[in-house]
C-alpha cells in the first residue's frame, strides 16, 4: 500500500520510494554521521579521562598510587570506550564516502552488518558504564557490612576524574542507543515493497 510516496511494509515500517527516499536518507544519514562523530569524541574523551587517571598518597610513610588498573570495571570501560570510538571512527569514513557519492544503501548484507555492529557495541557500552557506575559507588560511598572504606575520600582527584570519564562514557551509550535505532531504520526499510534503484550500493 502506498500514499504520497510512502510504502507500508507488513511490520509497519515506512518505506520511502523515489526522491522521498533520497531525501529521508540524507537526513538519516547526517544524523547518523552527527551521533557516530559524537560517540568517537565521547568515546577517545572517557578513555583519555579514565586511562591518564593517577594520584598519589602517603599512608603512614608509604606512597600508593590509585590508577584506573586498580579497578577491573574501569579497564573494561577504557577498553570499551577505546572500542567505540575505533568502530565509529571507521563508520564515520563510510559514512563521509557514502554521502560524497551520493548513494542510498540498498545493501542488505552490509546493512545487517551495521546493524549488528552498533547493536554489539551499544550493549558493550551499557555494559561497561553500568560496570563502572557500580564500582564508582563503592568507592564513594563504601561498604560498611564488608568493611570496605571509602576510596573517594584519600583519592579525592582520581574519583573526580573518573566520574567525568564515565560522565563521557554516558553520553557515547545514549548516542550509541539512538544510533541503534537509526541502523535499525535503514535496514529494516529494505524489507519494504518497491524501494527504487541507486547505482550505489553504501
Amino acid at each position: 500500500m502506498s500514499y504520497l510516496g510512502v510504502g507500508v511494509s507488513p511490520g509497519n515500517v515506512p518505506v520511502y520510494h523515489g526522491s522521498n527516499l533520497k531525501a529521508v536518507d540524507r537526513k538519516v544519514r547526517i544524523a547518523e554521521l552527527v551521533l557516530r562523530c559524537l560517540i568517537c569524541g565521547f568515546g577517545v574523551l572517557a578513555a583519555v579521562l579514565i586511562g591518564s587517571d593517577a594520584q598519589t598518597k602517603e599512608i603512614f610513610s608509604i606512597k600508593k598510587t590509585a590508577k584506573f588498573t586498580d579497578m577491573k570495571a574501569l579497564v573494561f570501560l577504557v577498553v570499551a570506550s577505546g572500542l567505540a570510538a575505533g568502530y565509529s571512527l571507521v563508520q564515520v569514513l563510510r559514512c563521509v564516502v557514502s554521502m560524497v557519492r551520493g548513494s542510498v544503501l540498498f545493501n542488505k548484507p552490509l546493512a545487517w552488518a551495521i546493524f549488528s555492529g552498533d547493536q554489539l557495541m551499544a550493549y558493550l557500552m551499557l555494559a561497561a558504564v553500568a560496570a563502572a557506575a557500580q564500582s564508582s559507588v563503592f568507592a564513594k560511598f563504601g561498604e560498611p557490612e564488608l568493611q570496605w572504606m571509602k576510596i573517594c575520600t584519600m583519592y579525592g582527584k582520581f574519583c573526580n576524574q573518573v566520574g567525568e570519564g564515565i560522565a563521557s562514557a554516558v553520553f557515547a551509550s545514549i548516542s550509541m542507543v539512538l544510533l541503534s535505532g537509526i541502523s535499525g531504520f535503514s535496514l529494516f526499510r529494505l524489507y519494504g515493497g518497491n524501494k527504487g534503484k541507486s547505482s550505489g550500493g553504501w
